[in-house]
C-alpha cells in the first residue's frame, strides 16, 4: 500500500493484512476518491472520521494532504497497533486520534462533529444499510459535511434521502451522502 498524494506521496507501508479481517481500499480507488475530494473540500480545514479504519490508509492519506484533525475507529487491536506504529514513523501522532470501539456503539456515544466521515465496513456486513441513518441520526456529521460509504456492488443507496451520488471502481463503490 502507498500514500497517493500530499507530503507523504509515494510512502509505502506493508500492513500484515493477510492475517487481519480487513479489505483495504485499493490505491487506484483511493486515488480516484481523493481526486474527487480535492475539488470539493479544503483538506486543511477538515475534521475527519474514519470508521472501520482497518490499515488507517485513509487517515494517512488525508493527513498527508493537510488535515490536522483525523480520528480512526476500529475494533481490531492489530489494526490499531499498526496505525499507532505507522503514525509514529510518519511523525503525525498529534494529528491522529486512534479509538478502539465497536462502530455502532461509538456512533451512539460520540459527541464530536466531523465534516468528512468515511466508512469502509466489511462488504458482507448485515447492518450495512443502517450506517447512513446512524450517521445522520447521531448528528456527528456537520451541517455542510460529507459522508462517504465504501461498499460492494451488491448494495445500492439511491433511495436514501441524503444520497447524492456514487462512484464505482472495480468491485468497490463509494456512495456520497449530504444533508
Amino acid at each position: 500500500m502507498r500514500i497517493v498524494g500530499g507530503k507523504f506521496k509515494g510512502k509505502r507501508f506493508n500492513p500484515p493484512v493477510g492475517k487481519w479481517p480487513t479489505r483495504p481500499t485499493t490505491d487506484f480507488a483511493r486515488e480516484a476518491l481523493y481526486n474527487i475530494l480535492n475539488n470539493r473540500i479544503d483538506f486543511e480545514e477538515v475534521v475527519f472520521l474514519d470508521l472501520f479504519c482497518g490499515t488507517g490508509s485513509h487517515c494517512f492519506e488525508i493527513i498527508s494532504r493537510g488535515c490536522t484533525d483525523a480520528t480512526c475507529v476500529d475494533n481490531y487491536p492489530g489494526c490499531l497497533q499498526f496505525i499507532t506504529k505507522t503514525a509514529k514513523e510518519l511523525g503525525i501522532e498529534a494529528n491522529l486520534k486512534i479509538i478502539r470501539a465497536d462502530i455502532f456503539k461509538f456512533l451512539i456515544s460520540v459527541r464530536s462533529s466531523y465534516n468528512l466521515i468515511f466508512a469502509d465496513p466489511p462488504y458482507g456486513l448485515s447492518q450495512m444499510h443502517t450506517l447512513p441513518d446512524l450517521i445522520f441520526q447521531s448528528e456527528i456529521l456537520a451541517q455542510d459535511g460529507i459522508f462517504i460509504l465504501e461498499h460492494g456492488t451488491e448494495n445500492t443507496f439511491f433511495n436514501h434521502v441524503y444520497f447524492r451520488e456514487e462512484r464505482k471502481y472495480g468491485d468497490s463503490v463509494f456512495s456520497f451522502f449530504e444533508r
